[in-house]
């Protein structure tokens, strides 16, 4: 395969923050346009889990979850065997907690409510996700209004993933009739040209200790 059969991403230059240390895992702050892990491409192997690893104190890490490139916000990686296990446990049976803040497109109108809608990969147009009744694997968000600028014709959403999809945020806000602002993937009447990056931030996440099950709570100050 040649090498105009990849994309290459472009370098980023803000840093990872580590949030809250720990002997086990480290909460951690993703800048918007860094890989999570290496792509295929030798160019582009920069990402979190390479940055961590060149660190004495966090050359252990591994990845237990996952944020697209184009998102912002917290994470979590594990720092031993143990922790990875426990961690990555916690995640497929949903024993996380975590909700994101986006802005979208136009003024939504109820307060809050619920996407359940069934998601399946589309093939044909990859990476992208689409809704399909019939064989899709359920998918829902609760969503919450904070904050409505009339003048900006935008708004301003809590959402909170019950079942964490791949691009099931960004899928549902356009099921919802707004799509996230700086979405290439889902957008519409030009909602993807109306921001500089992807508007959808990791806030906050909690996990149990795996060594301890006390649930401990990081966050990361959204910047838009």
């Amino acid at each position: 395969m040649s090498n105009k059969d990849y994309h290459i991403v472009p370098f980023c230059a803000a840093p990872v923050r580590i949030i809250k240390p720990n002997k086990n895992f480290l909460f951690v702050a993703k800048p918007a346009g860094l890989l999570t892990i290496p792509g295929r491409h030798e160019e582009n192997k920069d990402c979190l889990i390479t940055r961590l690893q060149q660190h004495p104190k966090s050359n252990t890490a591994t990845v237990v979850h996952r944020l697209d490139m184009a998102t912002s916000g917290i994470m979590v990686v594990a720092l031993s065997k143990m922790a990875h296990r426990e961690i990555s446990r916690q995640f497929e049976h949903r024993e996380t907690q975590k909700h994101y803040i986006a802005v979208v497109d136009g003024i939504v109108a109820e307060d809050n409510g619920i996407i359940d809608k069934p998601m399946i990969a589309d093939w044909p147009n990859r990476p992208k996700q689409k809704i399909d009744f019939e064989v899709g694997k359920k998918a829902v968000t609760e969503w919450e209004v904070l904050e409505r600028n009339v003048e900006k014709n935008q708004t301003k959403l809590k959402l909170t993933p019950i079942t964490g999809r791949s691009h099931q945020l960004r899928l549902h806000c356009l099921e919802l009739g707004h799509p996230i602002l700086g979405c290439n993937l889902y957008s519409k009447d030009g909602s993807e040209s109306k921001a500089p990056r992807l508007l959808l931030h990791a806030e906050s996440l909690t996990i149990k200790d795996p060594k301890t099950g006390q649930a401990v709570t990081a966050k990361a100050p959204c910047a838009f």
